[in-house]
This record gives structure tokens, sequence and C-alpha cells, in this order.
């Protein structure tokens, strides 16, 4: 395993992330205990959860994962071999179940960072993370941005940053980062970085062979920040793992929750029969080439793994060791320049 340092931070990350949403839906206690296991006797010692999580978000499961996490670390003892990434919910996304308001508050962080602690059982998240902005953007696979003239937001970043400083001081968090972020907003946390406040450390949005959205406009933002990138969704809510192009698989994501389709239009298929087809012309799985992909893009600090078996894990992890030559990667760039975006 590759690992790397989170800029602006001593946090030195694995290339590759364990994602836990399932956990608590799709997949059960032990099956959890099962994937960390796994991923820290492979390497792997970077973990990202949510307070939100497990998905899809409801009243009845929120706060599992991290509770199933919690529940590792007490037994296993391994939390100091783990660098924790959380994240506290902003609104807009009915989920009041959590509390209300959903905001970026002091009250609110409070609430949300000392409900985490106890549910992952420990007294520090390295990492933590606005999971979406307050004000209205184009994020969860809107393609455009649509400006409200009179949203309810007026800018609150340096103060959402004095509320954010108020928990490192406590020691409750170490260093901080945003997600679904837009280049207006990562600019913004930037400037008034500049202006004294905190600098964030990463942002975490999708980005994979359906959804290269973020190298308009945000890869330079990143790469002349100094900012860390943390890819999520690089297969595509499983697409780009070739198991819809044929046959709808059982128990599967978008099988269980077909509202979580934003990789399953008609362009999405047709692009990612093409990536599987350029996949087994150079003797690769269209995971392997999608996984690989995105690790090795200069922006990307650390790509996020969301496995629901032991078996798909293995083989998400087995990618560390595929590098993609010139030619495999121009053949990417002309099918994208082909079908660009299709699932934003």
């Amino acid at each position: 395993m590759n690992y790397t340092t989170i800029p602006n931070t001593n946090l030195k990350v694995s290339e590759l992330c364990l994602g836990t949403m399932t956990w608590g839906e799709q997949n059960t206690q032990e099956e959890a205990f099962q994937q960390l296991d796994f991923a820290l006797d492979n390497g792997i010692n970077f973990i990202d959860t949510a307070e939100m999580y497990s998905i899809p978000g409801r009243k009845e499961t929120q706060g599992s994962t991290e509770t199933f996490l919690g529940n590792w670390f007490a037994n296993s003892g391994k939390r100091s071999n783990v660098i924790l990434a959380s994240k506290i919910a902003g609104p807009s996304r009915n989920f009041d179940h959590i509390r209300t308001p959903l905001d970026f508050s002091k009250a609110s962080l409070n609430d949300a960072i000392t409900k985490s602690l106890k549910r992952l059982q420990t007294d520090y998240l390295d990492l933590y993370q606005l999971h979406w902005p307050e004000r209205n953007t184009n994020y969860f696979g809107q393609r455009n941005y649509n400006h409200k003239e009179y949203e309810n937001w007026q800018d609150n970043i340096a103060e959402v940053l004095d509320n954010l400083e108020h928990f490192v001081k406590e020691g409750k968090i170490r260093h901080i980062g945003v997600s679904n972020e837009s280049p207006f907003g990562v600019m913004r946390f930037v400037e008034e970085a500049r202006n004294g406040k905190r600098k964030i450390a990463t942002l975490q949005n999708p980005f994979n062979l359906l959804n290269r959205k973020d190298e308009i406009g945000m890869t330079e933002v990143l790469l002349r920040e100094n900012t860390g990138y943390l890819a999520y969704s690089p297969l595509g809510f499983g697409q780009l793992t070739g198991k819809y192009l044929d046959e709808t698989p059982q128990n599967a994501r978008v099988t269980l929750f077909p509202n979580y389709n934003r990789y399953h239009k008609t362009n999405s298929f047709e692009a990612a029969r093409k990536y599987n087809e350029l996949a087994k012309q150079n003797g690769l799985s269209l995971t392997h080439l999608a996984l690989a992909f995105v690790r090795q893009q200069a922006f990307v600090t650390s790509t996020i793994l969301g496995a629901t078996t032991v078996a798909q894990l293995k083989e998400n992890i087995a990618s560390k060791e595929v590098v993609l030559s010139k030619e495999i990667l121009n053949e990417i760039n002309r099918i994208h320049e082909e079908i660009p975006n299709p699932a934003p």
C-alpha cells in the first residue's frame, strides 16, 4: 500500500480509504468487523464515516455505522492505528430526524461531534467534514447550478470556520474538510484561510469515469491551493464493476434502492460498456480500470472504497497494483470525449 500526507496536516493516509456507509443497512456489525480487519491487514489505515450513515439515511438506522465502528475500536483496541474521518449533515436533505435545525452553528456542531464521539467510542476525530453546503448549489447529481436569488443564505463561511476552530482547540477534532462542494465554496474557505482562519485540509466529492465534473474548474483550485481530494463513488454505485451491464443483480444497492440511479441512465450504460471493453482488451477488470484511473490522478489524495462483501473489498484493494499506461489513459480520454460526464 502506498501512503500520502493530507495537505496542511501530519495525517499520513493510505491511498485507498475504507468507506462505511452500508454498515447498518446492507451490512451487519459482524460483516463490518470483517471488512475492517481485512482492510487493516492489507494496509488501509484511513476510514471515512458520517453521522447520517447508514444509507439510505433514515431515523431507524441513523448513527448505526458509527456505532459499529466504535464497537470495533472497543473490541480491537486499534483506534490509534486508524486515521478517522466523519461528517456533520447539512440542511435541505430531509434529515430533520438528526437535529433541528440542520446547520453548522456552534450548537449543531457540538451536538453532532458529541454524539459521533460517543458512538465511535473515541475522544477525537482526525478529520471532520461538512457533509454538504448550507447554501443552494449543484451537488448530488445536479449538472448545472440554478441560482435562487432569494434563497435564505448569507455568506457565513468565516463564522463556520470559527465554530469549527472551537472544537479543534478543545481537542475533539484535529483537522477540517468539506464535502460535495463547488469551486466557489472551496475558494471561499481558502480565502478565509488567507485572512487567518484555519485552512480546510480536504474536499470529498464524487469522482469516477462517469463523473469527471471536478476536472472542470475544481482541480486547478485543488492543485494551486494545496488542498487534498478524497474521491468517493469511484465505481459509480457499482456501475463501473460491470455487474449491471447484463443483468439486475439481487441485493445490490441500486436493486435494493432504485432511487440511487444516478449512474444508471442510458449514457452511463453506454460509457460503462465502452470502458469495460477497453479493460478486457488490456487484460483488466472494469473495477481495476476504474479504480486505477482515479488513483492515478495527480489531485487525488485518497480513493474511498465502498464494498458490501470482503470479496469485493479484496478486489478493490488489489487495484493498488494496477498502473494504467499512457495508451490506456489516452483511450479513456477518447471515450470521455465521446460521452463526457454522463452521471454528474
